[in-house]
């Protein structure tokens, strides 16, 4: 399925049966978000948007994981505070609620049909943000899972405040977001993270996708719109105050050094302001 915007093959996107297969693509970097991948996933979210045989959509990751967070390429830009190295903090459009960044998350909301993430290997920060988006989260058991972003001195700005928020208990998330802690997919299934292990999440989700598009789909639709309409009250404030704190965080002191101590591969030593 051909659909404009998609850079460098970085998604692939085929529809058989009402059902979308969404795989991100860049599966040597364990399909790392860079400016390509963003993009494109963006992109396929809209086009899918206004297909009017879509039913379901499953959402995956090609290779051994579905996104290990933003590329490391990435962070080399964050010192420049005006964004001018990436795109992915510019708004989608002038009367959107998100930039690109948001965007790749919360387009999985605004997809009119159930969106179902199947989860092996990684997903960590970004990648984990993406997938707290999905409606429905298959994962293997031993998928590493973090809302990572503060171990790099950040905070979860791709919608993921909003999303935790919904999805487990308050100081569940904030143990979460405070320490940036990896977990396994079984974990994140206690807590709430992941609604159905599987030893093969992919078949898992097809499996669940087929059921969901046997049902009616005018049904499913209208569901998907009450399930979500208390989330799309809040989102444009929430993701705005998301914008004001990542934009006073990257590139100032305390977050170079998360970085800087990674590479170098030393504790960290952190200024109080």
């Amino acid at each position: 399925m051909h659909i404009e915007g998609i850079k460098e093959n970085r998604v692939t996107v085929s529809l058989n049966n009402g059902i979308a297969d969404v795989r991100l693509n860049r599966a040597d970097k364990r399909n790392a978000l860079d400016d390509a991948l963003f993009q494109s996933l963006a992109a396929a979210g809209e086009a899918l948007k206004t297909l009017p045989a879509l039913r379901v959509v499953v959402l995956s990751g090609e290779g051994e994981s579905f996104c290990a967070g933003l590329d490391f390429g990435s962070f080399k830009g964050m010192s420049q505070r005006d964004g001018s190295t990436s795109t992915i903090g510019t708004m989608v459009s002038d009367d959107a609620i998100t930039h690109l960044a948001q965007q790749v998350c919360w387009v999985w909301q605004e997809v009119p049909v159930p969106v179902i993430v199947a989860l092996r290997g990684h997903a960590l920060g970004g990648g984990m943000q993406i997938a707290l988006c999905a409606d429905i989260r298959i994962a293997h058991p031993g998928t590493q899972l973090s809302v990572r972003e503060t171990f790099w001195g950040l905070i979860p700005d791709m919608t993921g405040t909003l999303m935790l928020s919904h999805l487990v208990r308050p100081d569940v998330a904030r143990d979460l977001v405070y320490t940036a802690r990896i977990l396994p997919a079984d974990e994140g299934y206690a807590l709430g993270l992941v609604t159905h292990l599987a030893e093969d999440p992919l078949l898992a989700a097809q499996t669940l996708a087929a059921e969901i598009a046997g049902r009616s789909p005018d049904a499913v639709r209208a569901a998907k719109r009450l399930l979500t309409r208390k989330l799309k009250a809040e989102a444009a404030e929430q993701f705005a105050a998301e914008r004001e704190e990542i934009h006073k965080l990257i590139g100032s002191a305390n977050q170079n050094e998360a970085v800087v101590a990674y590479f170098e591969k030393r504790a960290p030593v952190f200024k109080d302001n």
